[in-house]
């Protein structure tokens, strides 16, 4: 008899765990690349703030900003994470169901320059030399040509900025011989470094200041029809945000370690110092107009922006 009422209650806990699976609501991301830049989300999944918002996040890698963009207009996937340069190029095209961004994750660019030896780095080192920066009109290669403008070295002029590789190919073409520097995300900049590959030089978005580098967006028809899980989905990510910021780099790391399997809890940790080191997260979800203004201020410096955006068609 006791046996039978253990089995009873375990049947009954199984079907209570397999209803509340049932009642999570499926949302499709694609994240432009797979980075410890992005900390805040996986620790959102981690620590199971989405499942507490009634969510159930389906994560696939984009690999590019344009090629998330697509998934998007395509109905692919229902959010976005990478630049908003994406969705104001889409905007400036007139499109019927343009997408609006509705959350910030990151407030800085959050590639570093790595070279092939150390140096005493300056940027006028990037004078006469081959820098693979990304693809052209994305935010990597953009805030690193505005920043090696800022120390007076002209892109195209003083250096060549090759913006022909792939933005998840450009580590390996660096690494197969190709340009004296690259611009890195991490763990990437830091697993070559340590694999002797390269050195990590100095940070981009330390130099560039504030930008709303990385934010989530969606079709204006799925933020209408699905204001709520937008709003569920932006709790979440404010959570993640909030946590990391009130832990210790190692907890972070240890909080993330399952969303990079192949990157030990040592790398991982100095990852995330690199990135607390340097601001990278927002705090909360919110997008500033200053920081929008500052994006516009790059893409005009990169030749990228036909004319500025209104803040609230964009956000």
């Amino acid at each position: 008899m006791k046996r039978i009422a253990l089995l009873l209650l375990a049947l009954m806990l199984c079907a209570l765990t397999g209803a509340q699976a049932e009642a999570l609501q499926t949302v499709r991301v694609s994240e432009v690349t797979h980075s410890v830049f992005y900390a805040p989300q996986y620790a959102a999944l981690a620590l199971g703030f989405f499942e507490e918002e009634g969510l159930q996040v389906d994560l696939m890698n984009g690999g590019g900003a344009d090629k998330v963009m697509t998934s998007i207009l395509t109905n692919e996937v229902d959010i976005g994470l990478a630049g908003p340069e994406a969705c104001i190029y889409v905007l400036l095209e007139g499109h019927e169901d343009a997408p609006r961004v509705f959350a910030q994750l990151t407030c800085r660019d959050g590639s570093f320059l790595v070279g092939r030896q150390r140096e005493d780095f300056s940027w006028e080192n990037l004078r006469g030399k081959h820098i693979i920066g990304g693809r052209k009109g994305g935010m990597p290669e953009m805030t690193l040509e505005y920043v090696m403008k800022q120390h007076g070295v002209i892109p195209h002029q003083d250096a060549q900025v090759d913006t022909s590789v792939q933005f998840n190919m450009m580590a390996g073409a660096f690494i197969g011989g190709d340009a004296d520097y690259v611009a890195l995300f991490e763990p990437t900049a830091t697993e070559a470094e340590l694999a002797g590959q390269c050195v990590v030089l100095t940070s981009i978005g330390a130099e560039s200041g504030e930008i709303p580098y990385t934010a989530y967006f969606a079709r204006q028809s799925f933020l209408a029809e699905h204001a709520d899980l937008a709003q569920r989905f932006t709790n979440a990510i404010a959570k993640g945000q909030q946590w990391v910021y009130d832990h210790t780099d190692e907890e972070v790391a240890r909080a993330i370690l399952s969303a990079f399997p192949d990157t030990s809890l040592e790398v991982l940790t100095q990852v995330v110092a690199r990135f607390r080191g340097i601001e990278a997260w927002n705090r909360t979800p919110v997008m500033k107009r200053s920081a929008l203004e500052m994006l516009e201020t790059v893409m005009e410096s990169a030749g990228e922006l036909e004319a500025r955006v209104d803040f609230h068609a964009l956000v």
